[in-house]
């Protein structure tokens, strides 16, 4: 029997995002973080049952986790806590270029999850898994742990989403373009940004790039292209939406928001083009605010933002 929508596999991060200096020093804005912890809310806030599957350090950020995740109706039923490990945090400071991130995450306690620590009735239970690259980067044991729980989706008739979220940090270009492509093999729909897919297939042309996914076994392929909108494309079927002008401030996290609207939207029975163009708006507004999380928007948002473009 399903009883969620949505698992959501991987590492949460603690945040810690720079504002703008103004005439006071350098402050920070704590706030949460982490791909598939962002994911998770966003597809919460868009009506998903969602559940975290995780491991926290049982310190105070993985605390403040877990009132999170509650506080979005997050299920945290399968969430581990490591009583020696910590939870991970980052830094997020800006400049001219863009946004940059550092990271304290060596040893964390999501990173020393195991495949025997998996709850398999978590992932029997939901209707699709999701999970990243970079649950797959953080760590051997962790990245073991993204195989085996793929395997059991299988086994369970558990559909299985993947973003490829490239962090060249964590591991070197080979080895991930070899992991993440042996993981694109196995799931059912594979959510890459534009400019991650480039680095990983050597292709410039996002219908190049589909093609290549497609041709590993990807049965949906959504590829997220920022600014200019997105894409998607199947056996069958093949369309692009437009991005949206916005006052954007911060864009941490607007490809984990896309995903959770857009996965959201697809189990719920909207055709792609709908999900993709609900995912964009989605994805847009969450750039109006800073932090990964704060700003995602709510349902109500979304769609008052789609009838005002109309």
């Amino acid at each position: 029997m399903k009883t969620f929508d949505i698992l959501s596999f991987g590492e949460p991060l603690y945040e810690f995002s720079e504002l703008p200096q103004g005439e006071t020093p350098t402050r920070y804005l704590s706030g949460f973080g982490g791909d598939t912890s962002n994911f998770a809310v966003s597809a919460a806030r868009q009506g998903a049952k969602v559940a975290m599957l995780t491991q926290l350090g049982n310190d105070v950020f993985g605390d403040k986790f877990i009132a999170l995740w509650q506080q979005e109706a997050v299920n945290t039923d399968f969430v581990l806590r490591h009583p020696d490990a910590p939870t991970g945090i980052y830094f997020i400071t800006h400049d001219d270029t863009g946004h940059h991130f550092t990271f304290y995450r060596k040893g964390s306690a999501a990173s020393l999850l195991r495949p025997t620590d998996l709850p398999q009735a978590a992932i029997q239970q939901a209707r699709l898994l999701h999970t990243s690259a970079i649950t797959l980067a953080i760590s051997d044991s962790a990245s073991d742990s993204v195989f085996a729980a793929i395997d059991t989706a299988r086994q369970h008739d558990t559909l299985v989403s993947f973003d490829t979220n490239l962090r060249l940090k964590l591991w070197p270009l080979a080895r991930a373009r070899a992991v993440i492509h042996e993981v694109a093999r196995l799931v059912d729909i594979c959510l890459p940004s534009l400019d991650e897919a480039r680095l990983l297939t050597g292709l410039e042309d996002a219908d190049a790039i589909a093609d290549f996914y497609l041709a590993l076994g990807v049965k949906h392929l959504v590829l997220k292209m920022g600014s200019d909108g997105a894409m998607y494309a199947s056996s069958d079927q093949r369309l692009r939406v437009a991005g949206h002008s916005v006052d954007t401030v911060d864009a941490t996290g607007a490809g984990d928001c896309f995903s959770g609207a857009f996965l959201t939207q697809f189990l719920a029975g909207s055709t792609p083009a709908d999900a993709l163009n609900y995912a964009n708006a989605a994805a847009a507004l969450t750039t109006t605010g800073y932090g990964a999380v704060a700003p995602i928007p709510g349902r109500n948002r979304v769609e008052t933002f789609i009838a005002s473009l109309s």
